[in-house]
């Protein structure tokens, strides 16, 4: 008897030990690959005039009507950040919801590097007035005001992130660099 009891938590061991193993197995021999389990959250790279579709789960041309405002969105964050502001303009354009805080801040983001330092800023403050807690706008909102030199609103949205989400978040670490360097990079 007491052998028996004495084997019960290993036999348990071994079946917690291989949950990751069957999980893992599962996620690879999935039809379409069910989790992109290397690229956990990140947007997928589509080929240019393309953007990824969430609900047909591939990529597919850019146009009106052929994605939703989420995706649009996220098509048009990605050529930014990716440095294609005129490409990232052109998709968020056609966001059917103008006045969606995302396409806003990404506009904002895309004008402003392009140095339409104002437009930018003024598309951030539309963004901020539907969506007061997005620290993203408001960091980049900071970087437009250190670019152009009044680094006291900046200073202002830094403490603002800071009421969000701490001084350990990357908005607040990136704000932080920027009125640092006081750079016109921003």
């Amino acid at each position: 008897m007491t052998s028996a009891r004495s084997s019960q938590p290993k036999r348990r061991l071994s079946a917690i030990l291989a949950l990751p193993i069957v999980a893992l197995a599962v996620t690879w021999a999935s039809p379409g690959y069910a989790f992109d389990f290397w690229n956990w959250g990140k947007p997928k790279k589509c080929p240019s005039g393309t953007a990824w579709s969430k609900e047909e789960r591939k990529c597919v041309a850019v146009k009106k009507g052929s994605l939703s405002d989420d995706d649009l969105a996220r098509a048009g964050r990605a050529l930014a950040l990716d440095g294609h502001y005129r490409d990232a303009i052109k998709v968020l354009a056609l966001a059917s919801n103008a006045n969606d805080p995302a396409v806003l801040t990404y506009l904002g983001y895309s004008q402003r590097k392009l140095g339409n330092i104002d437009l930018g800023i003024s598309l951030y403050k539309k963004a901020l007035d539907i969506d007061p807690d997005n620290v993203d706008t408001r960091e980049y909102l900071g970087e437009g005001y250190v670019s152009k030199g009044e680094l006291d609103l900046a200073w202002l949205e830094l403490v603002e992130i800071e009421k969000r989400c701490g001084t350990t978040c990357v908005e607040y670490r990136a704000l932080e660099k920027a009125l640092q360097s006081g750079s016109s990079q921003y």
